[in-house]
């Protein structure tokens, strides 16, 4: 992912290093948004579900078990991550 798409070496392919301590925090919200979603346990009208989201936070989708909610999550080339 580029961090920051002023960086010359993103139009060479070559990756950009940065040390984490000085990204903003726009940038850090932008860690993982198109790699990683997040499964939390929530309560629905229909019972117990699992809410499906971006790693920024955005919601996607609720799944009946947690399974199905991490099966739907690598469908999509993501990686998922239990929220407790």
């Amino acid at each position: 992912m580029n961090i920051n798409s002023d960086d010359q070496s993103a139009l060479t392919g070559e990756p950009v290093v940065m040390n984490i301590r000085q990204l903003s925090p726009q940038q850090l919200m932008q860690l993982g948004v198109s790699q990683i979603a997040y499964v939390k346990q929530v309560d629905t009208e229909a019972g117990v579900g699992f809410a499906i989201h971006a790693a920024d936070g955005t919601p996607m989708a609720i799944a009946a078990d947690r399974e199905v909610a991490f099966a739907a999550i690598r469908q999509h080339e993501m990686l998922p991550a239990l929220v407790h």
